[in-house]
């Protein structure tokens, strides 16, 4: 039997997950679940630039592109740090501002642990 994770939200990226479609949403949660049983989905991969652990769910939906991103090292639940949809104007690389928004929030996490 698996060890299922909770996972647990940032306010913040909760409310902009909450903003998705609720398709994208629906298979977003799958992938969320999929990481939560200890497994990766297809769409996530790790997200560069940061410490290992935390991982990046990218999604292609009706043109757009949506991310959430997550960390499993941060305590003992699955913790998701952001979600958003991206706008970069840089083709596939994420935009510097969510970088930085991204490594704040993990700074802030791992303070409060």
């Amino acid at each position: 039997m698996r060890q299922t994770r909770a996972i647990s939200w940032l306010k913040a990226a909760r409310k902009e997950f909450e903003k998705f479609p609720a398709e994208a949403q629906t298979t977003m949660l799958a992938a969320l679940t999929i990481a939560a049983e200890g497994g990766k989905a297809d769409i996530a991969k790790p997200f560069k630039g940061v410490d290992g652990g935390v991982f990046e769910i990218a999604l292609k939906h009706r043109g757009d592109a949506y991310r959430t991103i997550y960390a499993v090292q941060l305590g003992l639940d699955l913790i998701v740090i952001d979600a958003f949809q991206k706008k970069s104007k840089s083709g596939i690389k994420t935009p510097q501002a969510d970088v930085d928004r991204i490594k704040e929030r993990i700074k802030r996490l791992k303070e409060s642990l």
